[in-house]
């Protein structure tokens, strides 16, 4: 196997889906910012089990991401804020920055998953 999926990656994982999916609520249940924070705290723990605790805060702090982490911070001040559709959008912003060079990884890995990597494949 090419990528070793340890019990602590695997809770990263789980953690970042959850994140995803209290966001989503958040977002679709008029901006809830009690959903919205708890997806956000859930998908930077997920976040940081499954990179490890250094590298996340080697991908946040980097020179290169500064544009990003700061986007993501302003956005999570407007959230705390109680402006969340502002807050959303600056995070969205920050994410596509912080993690865009793990695109065609993403896009590889959802490839192999049956259903999925057909529409994938055929579509993009």
């Amino acid at each position: 196997m090419a990528y070793e999926l340890t019990e602590q990656k695997k809770v990263g994982l789980g953690l970042l889906g959850f994140g995803i999916l209290f966001a989503f609520l958040g977002v679709v249940l008029f901006f809830d910012r009690g959903l919205i924070a708890l997806g956000n705290i859930f998908w930077l723990t997920g976040v940081a089990l499954l990179l490890g605790w250094r590298s996340t805060l080697n991908v946040f702090t980097s020179k290169a991401h500064v544009k990003g982490s700061a986007s993501f911070l302003i956005g999570l001040f407007f959230l705390f804020v109680r402006w969340p559709i502002l807050g959303i959008i600056f995070e969205l912003y920050g994410c596509l920055v912080l993690f865009g060079g793990f695109w065609p990884t993403i896009k590889m890995f959802l490839c192999e998953v049956p259903f999925l990597g057909w529409v994938i494949r055929y579509m993009f």
